[in-house]
């Protein structure tokens, strides 16, 4: 992976981390300020001037297999003020991913391959655009996945409201 991209991925593992906060409602929840709510979505900003984070986060609507325990599992498309990123899909599961088996974003009959990275998992990213504007025209997207204790899980996540969610992060992170 060149530096560059694994320095992009570095930060945002970061943001991810502290972005999830407020999806989980701890105690955290006061460093990130709710935006708004799109249907089923989410908007949240984090830090200031060129350090804001923005981001549209949706929680999964359903969890394969019912009997282990995913943890918070959440799809986020983050943008950052800096212009780090305008609109970078991933997800974060409450375990640690099989990095050997990549996880896929699905979305109608359109796949996208993504890469596994700790407890996240992002498209590549020539497919970032693609994948979003996928998801700003569909009704539901689904991830599949694998932990490092080899379960196959799959996520379902309503699309209800993506497109305000996502245009709206991306015009406050401008």
């Amino acid at each position: 992976m060149p530096e560059n991209e694994r320095m992009r991925r570095l930060l945002a593992l970061a943001v991810m981390m502290l972005a999830m906060a407020p999806v989980a409602s701890t105690p955290a929840l006061a460093q990130s300020k709710a935006v708004g709510r799109y249907n089923d979505w989410r908007v949240y900003t984090e830090g200031e001037g060129r350090n804001l984070v923005c981001f549209a986060t949706v929680e999964a609507s359903d969890k394969a297999p019912k009997s282990i325990d995913h943890g918070e599992v959440v799809f986020y498309v983050t943008a950052w003020k800096s212009g780090a990123a305008t609109s970078q899909p991933s997800l974060r599961v409450g375990y640690k991913l099989r990095t050997d088996i990549a996880p896929s974003a699905v979305i109608g009959r359109e796949r996208f391959g993504m890469y596994a990275s700790g407890e996240e998992a992002f498209v590549k990213d020539d497919r970032d655009k693609a994948l979003v504007e996928a998801m700003k025209k569909g009704s539901e997207l689904r991830v599949e996945a694998a932990s490092v204790k080899d379960a196959r899980t799959a996520y379902h996540f309503s699309l209800k409201g993506s497109r305000e969610a996502i245009d709206k992060a991306r015009s406050l992170c401008k």
